[in-house]
């Protein structure tokens, strides 16, 4: 099972989200209980919105996307989030594979 899932305006993203790392970055698959996630590290604490905005900012600048194009649609609080990622969700899943 993929980590994404297509919408009409777009792509979900199930993501797991390590705040304040030494190697940012995308980090592979995670298997969990309710399905596989995508492993997105960076190095801002998760204060005031800081690793969220930075974890959205990262998955853009790796899908080729605006920064913009990316939003937290669920998890705010928590490690495991899920991004809304804006645009043609054909172009959007095809990049998502290449990760």
């Amino acid at each position: 099972m993929a980590f994404w899932r297509a919408t009409a305006d777009g792509v979900l993203a199930a993501v797991k989200v390590q705040p304040k790392s030494r190697r940012p970055g995308l980090h592979g698959r995670a298997p969990t209980t309710d399905g596989e996630r995508l492993r997105i590290a960076v190095a801002e604490a998760a204060e005031d919105g800081r690793a969220n905005r930075a974890a959205c900012a990262l998955l853009a600048r790796a899908l080729g996307l605006p920064q913009g194009a990316v939003a937290v649609a669920s998890g705010a609080t928590s490690r495991d989030k899920t991004l809304r990622i804006a645009g043609d969700p054909a172009a959007i899943t095809a990049r998502l594979e290449a990760l």
